[in-house]
């Protein structure tokens, strides 16, 4: 009888109303991207930061680049030249390369570590029997030399495959920031003031074609060498002070609120501070070497790079500019790279909640 009734009761549902109820939980639902989201937090949530972390900075790259190249009396004075020969702009000048650069190679380079972590992580499990990630993620941990070893091993991977894509925006960056101080030293040489002035007021790819020009195609790998040492070192020494320092913060602060992000921003600006700190002199002979070749032409021999010398005053002119501008974007840039990277992971959770 019940049977009956239920089979019944179905039979007066008109036919169109019943099927469009059995269909549409598998066809109105619009098919959804968050597995790709997923898949690509790491570069999407890197970009995304990059973008933010570069423009609030500039200024202060800028100043740092000035000072390591051309002679002043100090930051203010770098500032005061600056404003009264360019204006506002002039602290911005060369923007456009780092955003399009700085955005690409760090997302570029975050794929590349994330991926040279796990690999070098599970080589650490298999042949050492240090399972390194599952120690770092266990509460009340501390980091280890196998952990150290491990975040330095893919630093230092990611960084010397992301100089080969790296160094021709550096340079274009860098021509753009000094090319009104070239011109200016370089007037009492007509064709050197000549060449100078023709990289003023240029765009990343108007730079970058003028830098062909004068010095042929492999002119934008100008200084590569003392780039692939600078970001082969740095990269290795960024991404081992970072995890330390976040496994470090989170330990100390065990299950305080907001702890997590205290950590990340302060093991962000600290490893800003220490890998410009240590590779400083190298970034210096590289900045040098760079601005010296802008001055000549195709087949025309550079004078050589300096020498790098550490703990020598000369080699360090711009490091406390470099290092505040450095502490501030990787402050910015990991608050918001992680912060992005955990919303994407709890996307799924706030669907299911809303349904």
């Amino acid at each position: 009888m019940t049977a009956k009734a239920d089979f019944s009761h179905h039979q007066n549902v008109p036919s169109r109303t019943l099927s469009s109820a059995i269909v549409m939980p598998d066809t109105a639902r619009p098919v959804s991207p968050h597995p790709f989201v997923k898949r690509y937090r790491t570069e999407i949530a890197a970009s995304s930061s990059s973008v933010f972390s570069t423009l609030a900075a500039f200024p202060l790259d800028s100043v740092k680049t000035r000072m390591q190249t051309y002679q002043y009396n100090g930051f203010l004075d770098c500032v005061r030249h600056t404003y009264r020969t360019e204006k506002l702009g002039g602290f911005f000048r060369g923007v456009t390369a780092p955003m399009a650069s700085i955005t690409l190679v760090r997302t570029v380079s975050f794929s590349i570590y994330q991926r040279a972590k796990h690999v070098y992580a599970e080589w650490f499990k298999k042949n050492l029997g240090s399972d390194i990630l599952a120690h770092v993620n266990k509460p009340g941990t501390y980091p280890t030399f196998y952990s150290v070893a491990c975040f330095g091993a893919a630093g230092a991977t990611a960084g010397s495959v992301i100089t080969f894509l790296a160094c021709p925006f550096e340079l274009t960056k860098l021509s753009a920031q000094v090319s009104v101080l070239l011109a200016e030293r370089a007037s009492h040489c007509k064709r050197s003031h000549a060449v100078a002035l023709s990289y003023q007021n240029k765009g990343t790819l108007r730079t970058m074609a003028n830098i062909v020009k004068h010095r042929g195609a492999f002119g934008l790998y100008t200084g590569f060498r003392l780039h692939l040492m600078r970001d082969t070192l740095g990269t290795a020494i960024y991404f081992m002070v970072y995890e330390s320092g976040k496994h470090l913060g989170n330990t100390f602060a065990g299950d305080q609120p907001n702890s997590n992000k205290l950590a990340v921003v302060t093991a962000g600006g600290m490893c800003g501070l220490v890998s410009w700190a240590m590779i400083y002199p190298i970034d210096s002979a590289k900045s040098i070497y760079q601005r010296n070749s802008l001055l000549y032409s195709k087949g025309e021999k550079v004078e050589p790079a300096p020498k790098i010398e550490f703990f020598k005053r000369h080699m360090y002119r711009g490091l406390g500019v470099s290092m505040s501008r450095s502490c501030m974007v990787n402050a910015i840039f990991f608050s918001s790279f992680e912060f992005i990277k955990k919303r994407i992971k709890t996307i799924d959770h706030d669907d299911d909640r809303n349904l």
